[in-house]
């Protein structure tokens, strides 16, 4: 009995070691803002005083306004492809979020895409832009969707990409919530979401990568790299726990009210947002086109730029 209590008092002190061990392995301080700007912050950058918020910006181009908007944990950098062809004949303009990028954390902290919308229209008119085209993928296409949907005076056309917005998966009579992805459900968890602020695991970065590609041998180092580090500027991962628990005001039920003419892009593996919801928006839009891209996942402008980006040229050059 006594080699039984000691055997087990040592397997208990193995595993508490190896969580110490693994738990100062994964320990990563904040990066300062102005270390990432030496590799993030590209010729064509800039940052804007908008609202409350030091925006980081990149212009390019002439032409028609665009207004690229990116997905959770990603930055303005997931637009590079598209904007080196869409550039060519429009005005793209593409940010980081707050929270998100090397524009980091807002005194007000309100990371909602009710307050992203609210914030673009503040930086077109700070822009002096009056109408203009959006695009958003993910998130990012649940604050496009809500921008069209508030001012369809200014958006003369839209695009969504594997865009958020259906919450609620109805069948016959009842209503359950649509199934969320990994990343969200664990940090949802209160003490997981609290160690995150301070482990984060570049695994953990590695494994979402290769979830929202479908096409796992096309995710670059680089690009695994890009959203890791993005995520540990100063205060990006305590303004992500606030916007994971207050993403914004569900107006699922409106979106059948969306006039403006809409070209939805999907990857037929989407394994955050299934293919399912890409036929919801094409049925709740009324004027609305679907294009699914076979063998493709979450983010087609990342992961098959040439043929998604030949898509928005067409469907904005009608």
């Amino acid at each position: 009995m006594k080699k039984l209590f000691k055997r087990s008092i040592y397997i208990v002190i193995v595993i508490l070691l190896g969580i110490i061990l693994l738990l100062a392995f994964n320990y990563k301080a904040d990066i300062p803002v102005e270390a990432l700007e030496e590799k993030y912050f590209t010729p064509e950058s800039a940052y804007l005083d908008v609202d409350d918020v030091k925006l980081h910006l990149r212009k390019r181009g002439e032409g028609p306004a665009l207004f690229l908007i990116h997905g959770s944990f990603a930055s303005l950098h997931t637009w590079q492809d598209w904007e080196n062809e869409l550039s060519k004949s429009f005005t793209t303009i593409s940010m980081d979020l707050p929270g998100h990028g090397l524009t980091g954390p807002t005194k007000a902290e309100d990371y909602t895409t009710d307050y992203y919308a609210k914030l673009i229209f503040n930086l077109a008119d700070e822009l002096m832009i009056d109408t203009f085209y959006v695009a958003g993928n993910s998130m990012g296409g649940n604050v496009a969707w809500k921008m069209a949907l508030h001012h369809p005076e200014r958006v003369k056309k839209l695009i969504l990409i594997d865009a958020a917005g259906f919450w609620k998966i109805t069948s016959d009579s009842t209503t359950k919530p649509s199934k969320r992805p990994f990343i969200f459900k664990l940090l949802s968890n209160d003490a997981v979401g609290k160690a995150f602020t301070k482990i984060t695991p570049y695994f953990l970065f590695n494994r979402n990568l290769q979830q929202v590609y479908g096409d796992k041998t096309k995710v670059k180092s680089e690009t695994i790299d890009r959203y890791y580090e993005l995520m540990l500027r100063e205060g990006n991962r305590e303004a992500t726990l606030k916007r994971l628990r207050n993403s914004g005001s569900d107006l699922q039920d409106s979106i059948r009210f969306i006039k403006t003419p809409t070209l939805i892009l999907w990857g037929a593996q989407d394994a955050w947002i299934p293919v399912e919801h890409a036929h919801r928006f094409h049925e709740a839009i009324k004027n609305s086109t679907l294009i699914i891209f076979n063998g493709a996942g979450h983010v087609p402008m990342e992961e098959i730029p040439d043929e998604s980006v030949e898509a928005a040229l067409s469907f904005l050059k009608e």
